[in-house]
């Protein structure tokens, strides 16, 4: 039943065409470039830092921190195992999803309009894939980076490469860079916004099966997203070439004298 998933993935290319163009009249990979500029760089920085799909699980990964309830979930959840059943089965639904995720990445990229001709379109998904890669491979290195510095043990006290996922980082980032090229795809309505909310879901599925596998503690799986979400969401605006379209919004006013205000939207 897992492969399910995966063939509807593969299939969404042949249901969707990849010719056209986008509502701009560019092509979806198009306008890809490495030199976008430093203003439009500052500007995608901001744009990751300030997203919701970033400051929310780093700000419950902090919460996690207080009265130890980070290891006191970890504890139950290796030992009840309450969604996976065992924690084999958890280590294994936590590989499968991490794959499904980059089928629905590469799904969503063969499905974005790119042009009429061939060797436009190849040109302009190249183009954009290299966007992608990079966000991913910056994703994994960095947790890379930061298993090393932090040496926290696994749960199962296997190695010191616990802080952060991987796999919660790759299953991110992949899950976001679909989440966004869904808004170039021709569907509307319950489809596009069952598409968005599954794969945005993922990624926690999967950091929580490694909390089940005693692989992870659930901060480690939430700092995970965190990072890959922020990366997809940088690369995304910064190198792609197309103003970002997040449904999540976050607008911060300052009214003299009286007081700040925060407000979230969130666009169906």
């Amino acid at each position: 039943m897992r492969i399910l998933p995966s063939l509807f993935l593969i299939a969404l290319p042949v249901l969707l065409s990849g010719c056209g163009t986008m509502p701009n009249g560019r092509g979806w990979g198009q306008d890809a470039t490495l030199l976008p500029g430093w203003d439009r760089v500052g500007k995608a920085a901001m744009n990751a830092v300030s997203s919701p799909h970033v400051w929310i699980p780093t700000g419950a990964a902090l919460l996690l921190q207080i009265d130890d309830a980070d290891e006191r979930i970890s504890d139950w959840a290796a030992e009840e195992t309450p969604v996976f059943g065992s924690s084999v089965g958890a280590d294994d639904v936590s590989d499968a999803l991490v794959y499904s995720t980059v089928v629905a990445y590469g799904a969503t990229v063969l499905a974005t309009p790119s042009g009429d001709t061939r060797s436009g379109w190849s040109g302009s998904k190249l183009k954009g894939v290299g966007v992608g890669l990079g966000a991913i491979g910056f994703a994994d290195v960095t947790t890379q980076v930061l298993k090393n510095a932090t040496e926290r043990r696994r749960p199962n006290d296997e190695n010191d490469k616990s802080f952060p996922s991987s796999h919660a980082a790759i299953a991110a980032v992949t899950t976001m860079l679909a989440y966004q090229n869904t808004d170039f795809l021709p569907i509307q309505g319950w489809s596009k916004t069952t598409f968005k909310t599954v794969v945005l879901i993922v990624p926690y599925a999967s950091g929580w099966a490694r909390v089940e596998a005693e692989k992870h503690y659930p901060a480690d799986v939430l700092a995970g997203v965190a990072i890959g979400n922020f990366f997809a969401v940088f690369f995304n605006d910064a190198f792609l070439g197309i103003d970002s379209a997040d449904d999540m919004q976050v607008a911060i006013d300052y009214v003299p004298g009286n007081a700040f205000t925060i407000g979230l939207s969130w666009r169906f």
